[in-house]
């Protein structure tokens, strides 16, 4: 009578636990990979605020000498700017309008790489992929935004 032993070879078993390892990262739910990507960005573009806040005078200096945008006089630039950096962080952390707070930042981060910075794409890019995740899949279920469209849905 043969019985027969479980294969040990070295290759079937690192392969059977490389699957388990990818079988067990794929049921990280989305709710919790949505928190780090908002909280991410929302420091990126807070502490941008922050720098031209603590420093108006050379922000403006900036945006009248350095950054060149078309169309808008610079200085409307600077406040249009500090404003969105001031908003959409604490949209992106409380979860609330995410996708709209997206779309107002990856078109920002568009004009910074087009207009501004060009060299800086490869910081860009990182931030444009965030950007579109949260764009494309929402703010996850940990978020103000899950909680109002569940009201919704609710009272339909």
């Amino acid at each position: 009578m043969t019985t027969t032993k479980p294969s040990t070879e070295p290759g079937l078993m690192h392969r059977s636990r490389v699957c388990r390892v990818v079988a067990w990262l794929e049921r990280v739910p989305y709710a919790l990979l949505a928190i780090p990507l908002r909280v991410a960005l929302a420091t990126v573009f807070w502490n941008s605020a922050m720098v031209k806040l603590a420093d108006w005078n050379a922000a403006l200096d900036l945006f009248r000498n350095e950054y060149n945008l078309p169309v808008l006089p610079p200085e409307l630039a600077a406040y249009v700017a500090v404003s969105i950096e001031l908003s959409t962080p604490v949209l992106l952390v409380l979860g609330l309008a995410t996708r709209p707070a997206a779309f107002v930042l990856l078109a920002m981060t568009s004009i910074i790489e087009i207009f501004v910075y060009p060299q800086a794409w490869p910081t860009h890019i990182q931030w444009a992929a965030m950007l579109l995740v949260l764009l494309c899949r929402g703010s996850g279920k940990w978020s103000l935004d899950h909680l109002i469209r569940q009201k919704w849905d609710s009272a339909r």
